[in-house]
């Protein structure tokens, strides 16, 4: 049976990360009083995750704006980031930290582990100012991500937040309509 995590506090870490052409000291508390969104990917120099990092990277500015900061997170070091993002033209747009996880501390804390061959799976998790991980997706190796979905579920959840008593129905958007749960509405959408 796979433990929820959701609504958890975030595990304490610390590591280095490759961050605008130097390398830096991002713990745990990095991620408090912002929204923040840890993404684990299997490794540097491969396939499907290049395309992830530079489809994120591509959603970064909108990210930004809206409070949010990114962390990638993978097995590698953080000198092998700094080479594949001097190498890759699309690595090389990338203005979030790339932190490295060669111990598999991070990636074990959010249960993405991946034992028998020391990589993560593709886990996103949305982190609130809080330290609590209010969502959590994970897919196999093979299936990218879209960067375009999960900035809407940060924009519901970020409403959630905002808008005591409210909820975000599917394929919410900003500035639909949201539910207020209450016992008029059961059996009536």
């Amino acid at each position: 049976m796979f433990p929820t995590i959701i609504n958890t506090k975030i595990l304490p870490f610390k590591a280095t990360a490759f961050h605008n052409g130097d390398f830096v000291d991002v713990s745990d508390a990095d991620l408090l009083g912002k929204w923040s969104v840890v993404m684990f990917y299997p490794a540097d120099f491969t396939f499907v995750c290049p395309t992830e990092l530079g489809d994120m990277a591509d959603h970064y500015a909108q990210l930004q704006e809206m409070g949010v900061e990114v962390y990638s997170v993978s097995t590698d070091t953080h000198f092998t980031h700094k080479a594949w993002h001097d190498s890759s033209d699309t690595i090389g747009k990338i203005q979030f930290p790339m932190i490295g996880d060669p111990t598999g501390k991070i990636s074990r804390n959010f249960g993405v582990m991946i034992e028998d061959d020391g990589l993560a799976l593709r886990g996103t998790f949305v982190i609130n100012p809080e330290g609590e991980i209010k969502v959590a997706e994970l897919h196999d190796l093979g299936i990218g991500r879209s960067a375009k979905e999960l900035v809407r579920k940060i924009q519901a959840a970020q409403y959630v937040a905002e808008h005591d008593g409210e909820v975000c129905p599917a394929a919410w958007q900003p500035g639909d309509d949201t539910l207020s749960p209450s016992l008029d509405l059961v059996g009536k959408i």
